[in-house]
């Protein structure tokens, strides 16, 4: 396997820039497509690789349950790796496996928790679908996932929108659960969790699916600027964080301050092109173009390593 075992861990770096550079030259759907489909490989690979190297540096320690084949001379000459390294890297799965568990299970109880507290309630307003108005005072929007889907909104954040406002509100909010933002947003928390190197794609992802259902909520209002002062307004009465783990219409001003300005200043601005990939003479697409060239070799660098170890313990196998 050699030295290459280990670039997979730190080969997500080389997608750091695409974080950084996604809204130049890059649709929202497109980026946020992007980003989790390179974290979630860079993430397996890192996983694989982990585990690859704690097997091999382990296998020589008394009393593991591993095959003898594994402890064969011909095994420990061709994949050198030291014990302490091997234990390393059981104890880093150990706590990558801890770690995506307690995600998995916090997303899973926050729903739990909704759905009971929405239990009973009936759908909607003037007979609409799909919607939850909770009597509360307390500002605050988000979409809820599951089948079906549900708009979860506080009478007071209607009460702090005007009419125009508030369609664009609620059309955002259906634009996350139509194209089901809560699992890109789930698959690049997983990854972070794998590997720390992905959180700024994390969190680039998650500003790339607010801005998605911005330009589908512009296209159902057909006015950019009410969406526009939709976010902001949102964001100047919201004093409360949303829900962990859900896809919110605005998050406190006061907690985040760039996001919010970044989303009213696109919604001011063109309508963003429809291209989802960046032109490769632009920063973007250079960052792109790393980024990718860093997925594939992470992938490839995993595989050979799988397929060096399979190849080895196969010929020291007895038939």
């Amino acid at each position: 396997m050699g030295f290459f075992v280990f670039l997979p861990l730190i080969l997500p770096l080389t997608a750091v820039p695409i974080a950084r550079l996604t809204e130049q030259h890059l649709h929202p759907r497109g980026a946020a497509r992007l980003m989790t489909v390179i974290s979630a490989v860079m993430a397996v690979c890192s996983v694989l690789c982990l585990g690859l190297i704690g097997v091999v540096g382990t296998a020589q320690i008394p009393g593991n349950p591993l095959p003898d084949s594994w402890s064969d001379p011909v095994v420990r000459h061709a994949l050198p790796y030291h014990e302490t390294v091997g234990t390393a890297a059981m104890w880093l799965l150990v706590l990558v496996a801890f770690t995506c568990c307690r995600t998995v299970v916090r997303h899973l109880r926050v729903r739990s928790r909704a759905r009971r507290a929405l239990a009973g309630l009936p759908e909607g307003s003037a007979g609409e679908e799909g919607l939850a108005v909770l009597p509360d005072r307390n500002p605050y929007a988000y979409a809820l996932p599951g089948s079906p889907g549900r708009v979860v909104v506080s009478t007071g954040m209607l009460d702090g929108l005007a009419e125009d406002e508030r369609e664009a509100l609620l059309a955002h909010e259906r634009a996350h659960l139509r194209h089901r933002h809560h699992r890109y947003l789930l698959t690049t928390q997983l990854a972070a969790c794998v590997n720390p190197f992905l959180r700024p794609l994390q969190a680039a992802v998650a500003f790339s699916a607010e801005r998605w259902a911005d330009e589908e909520s512009a296209q159902a209002v057909g006015d950019r600027r009410i969406t526009a002062r939709a976010v902001a307004r949102a964001a100047l009465v919201s004093h409360a964080a949303p829900a962990p783990g859900f896809a919110a219409f605005a998050a406190p001003a006061a907690a985040q301050p760039g996001p919010v300005p970044r989303r009213v200043a696109a919604l001011l601005g063109p309508v963003p092109t429809a291209r989802n990939w960046p032109p490769a003479k632009t920063p973007a697409g250079l960052a792109a173009m790393v980024a990718a060239a860093g997925t594939a070799a992470s992938a490839l660098c995993a595989l050979n390593a799988a397929v060096a170890l399979l190849v080895v313990l196969k010929a020291v196998t007895p038939l």
